[in-house]
């Protein structure tokens, strides 16, 4: 007997699709939302473009970490949904085909899934953390080069103002040049040109060489009875990079560590509180958000199946809202950890509990109760709003022709 029959394959098909749109669609909002500020971000610092796209791909596993439990159980739902409102739904469950057995195929997604997403934010988050603040840093500081900025005074090694009119080639040529500089013998170097480029010098890595063409330079100090002024057409003026410190190692934060590398300082004794707190804070919300999606599969069913002859879309709806909102409980109850408040058990098992039970509860309804609807109280008030909205800005036949409701509350008054 094969293990995956002909329904299952079936069921594969309507799950994979949406949940792999759902996926993608998540992930890209998420970072089209960062990815605006992150350019307004290296535009300030005067990085060059391409950092903003490595920040974004190191953003990547922390996104993929909440998009990928979202696209499981909107692919369950939505396939589900598709099985309901077809009445196909009907016959499979005609046939003796149970709720659980329908769902070895979601559950195969599920466990492929968490497999996944335990590893990405057990390894790959941490690490892209670490990289993205590593970038962070170095756009900050100028190790990535970043351009002078036009039309201000930069200060380079407190000894050399240098101020742009404007640029171009992405600020290796310059126009309108206007430098100061103090040397360490007390005398000021006043600089102005027309042009100007930025060139590598290959005999010290720490300074560059800025040529620059048609100018003069005013020379003045002790010693220098008045000021002495020259013009020319080339002049070389070396200038010092900034001395840049090395980035911190990995694992100051929490949220850079591993997950055996949090278990560890969770039980060492040689940590302080406030570490231990942190680090097991870290660790319990990691694997409760893993854990949580083996439960997925039975919200989504739960969600899936309207009424009979209803096409209401309030479980999609609602679906979102309880993992995103399970998502920020997490959250919240991580931080409140972290700062030993609280016992990280409770603050994050307590409400993996409370929900656990409440999906436990709406799938048996669906599963095990004949005619149950976990949410038909909803589904029958926001029936009732959507009629009443309909009937309010709706066109005027829709609002003066007779509801189905209405034919039948005149059926009954007449009996």
């Amino acid at each position: 007997m094969k293990f995956l029959t002909a329904t299952d394959r079936y069921i594969a098909r309507l799950v994979l699709v949406p949940m792999a749109a759902v996926f993608v669609i998540a992930a890209s909002l998420l970072v089209l939302d960062k990815m605006l500020k992150l350019f307004d971000f290296v535009a300030t610092e005067g990085g060059p473009v391409s950092v903003v796209f490595k920040m974004l791909a190191n953003l990547l596993p922390e996104y993929a970490s909440l998009a990928i439990p979202l696209g499981l159980m909107l692919g369950i739902l939505f396939a589900f949904r598709k099985l309901a409102t077809s009445s196909e739904l009907d016959v499979m469950r005609a046939v003796g085909l149970s709720y659980t057995r329908l769902l070895r195929v979601p559950y195969l997604f599920a466990i492929g899934l968490a497999a996944l997403n335990l590893v990405i934010v057990s390894y790959l988050q941490p690490l892209s953390r670490y990289y993205y603040e590593q970038l962070n840093y170095e756009l900050r500081s100028g190790a990535l080069g970043a351009s002078i900025k036009v039309g201000e005074f930069n200060s380079l090694q407190d000894r050399t103002a240098l101020r742009v009119e404007s640029s171009r080639d992405e600020g290796r040529d310059l126009q309108g040049i206007f430098a100061r500089i103090a040397t360490k013998e007390g005398q000021t170097l006043v600089i102005s040109a027309r042009d100007g480029q930025f060139f590598a010098n290959r005999d010290n890595p720490d300074t560059v060489i800025l040529r620059l063409t048609d100018g003069q330079i005013v020379q003045d100090g002790p010693g220098i009875k008045s000021p002495r002024v020259l013009t020319f057409a080339s002049h070389d003026l070396p200038i010092d990079l900034p001395k840049i410190e090395q980035f911190r190692q990995r694992g100051d934060k929490d949220r850079e560590y591993f997950l055996p590398e949090l278990l560890k300082i969770g039980w060492s004794n040689q940590a302080t509180q406030l570490a231990r707190a942190q680090s097991l804070a870290s660790f319990n919300f990691r694997i409760v958000e893993v854990v949580m999606m083996f439960l997925l599969p039975l919200l989504a069913v739960a969600l899936a199946v309207p009424p009979k002859r209803s096409t209401s879309t309030l479980g999609v709806f609602l679906s979102i809202v309880m993992v995103v909102a399970y998502h920020k409980v997490n959250q919240y109850g991580q931080d409140v950890a972290s700062l030993g408040k609280i016992d990280p058990t409770l603050s994050l098992w307590g409400p993996f509990l409370l929900f656990a039970l409440l999906i436990l509860w709406m799938y048996w309804r669906i599963a095990y109760v004949p005619g149950g609807q976990p949410i038909g109280a909803l589904e029958t008030g926001f029936a009732k709003i959507s009629r009443r909205l309909r009937k309010l800005f709706g066109p005027r036949q829709m609002r003066d022709a007779p509801t189905d409701a209405d034919d039948a509350e005149g059926a009954a008054g007449a009996a």
